[in-house]
């Protein structure tokens, strides 16, 4: 067995530990990446959905928090600053970059690359739990890396020794880059007609139900049994089903029985 496949087996065998007490205690969380709306939808969700004392989020400008129990913190921020925040929870989103200005562009956004360090600085902090929301192109991602570790990346994230690691992989609806040459742009035509041959469970939902499905994952870590987990596009489509996501992610979180998903909505 090769040592990143033996890194991989290590991570997810670490689902079969024992939950941690204190779940019920006031806990407070750190979110990189606030920006775009997927992220500061997830940021609102964890103000608003209880569980969390307080959220600070990661910036590059001074910003002036603007939501009750908003707090800020720089970045790049050393392990020893980011520990006297107390947090318990770290969340990371991951999500597409686009023209940010005003309050957006304060915020620290993360990069796929960025992963590795801004895991690490958390870990270091202290943090016990880590979610990372990692966005992809519908019916682009192969089934084989949809409920696994599909990079090094990852891998080396999920071996940094985090209570709980859960990486969470939504999909969304293609990006389109600029600058493209008439090569690209017919294959980019071609794969965007595949789109009404996508399964309805790998179609994108919308930020805010991505959102509150992290929320509630984030908030019910602490009492779940430890290791490494991946959410499935397909677990995020059934969440979106669910009038509220709580009950799906207690379950899931503790392995068992998933509630059935109701009759899809028209709009996700």
């Amino acid at each position: 067995m090769s040592a990143p496949d033996d890194l991989l087996h290590q991570a997810l065998r670490a689902g079969q530990a024992p939950a941690t007490p204190g779940a019920g205690l006031p806990r407070r969380a750190v979110v990189a990446g606030a920006a775009g709306a997927l992220g500061a939808a997830v940021l609102e969700q964890l103000l608003g959905r209880g569980g969390f004392a307080a959220v600070a989020v990661t910036t590059v400008q001074p910003l002036q928090p603007t939501l009750r129990g908003m707090h800020t913190l720089p970045w790049p921020i050393a392990a020893g600053e980011l520990a006297a925040f107390g947090a318990s929870t770290g969340v990371i989103v991951l999500d597409a970059p686009r023209h940010a200005n005003g309050r957006e562009a304060a915020l620290h956004r993360p990069l796929p690359q960025d992963l590795p360090e801004v895991a690490r600085v958390m870990h270091d902090a202290g943090l016990l739990d880590l979610l990372v929301v990692l966005p992809h192109d519908a019916a682009r991602m192969p089934d084989a890396l949809k409920a696994g570790l599909a990079t090094l990346d990852e891998q080396a994230v999920a071996a940094l020794g985090f209570r709980h690691v859960v990486f969470m992989r939504p999909a969304r609806a293609p990006q389109r880059v600029d600058g493209r040459n008439a090569f690209t742009r017919v294959a980019d035509l071609m794969l965007s007609q595949l789109r009404f041959m996508v399964p309805q469970r790998d179609l994108p939902v919308r930020a805010a139900k991505v959102a509150e499905f992290a929320a509630e994952l984030a908030r019910g870590l602490a009492g779940a049994p430890g290791g490494t987990r991946v959410v499935s596009p397909e677990l995020v489509w059934q969440a979106a089903q669910q009038a509220d996501a709580a009950a799906l992610a207690r379950a899931w979180l503790a392995g068992q029985a998933l509630p059935e998903a109701q009759e899809p909505r028209r709009r996700m």
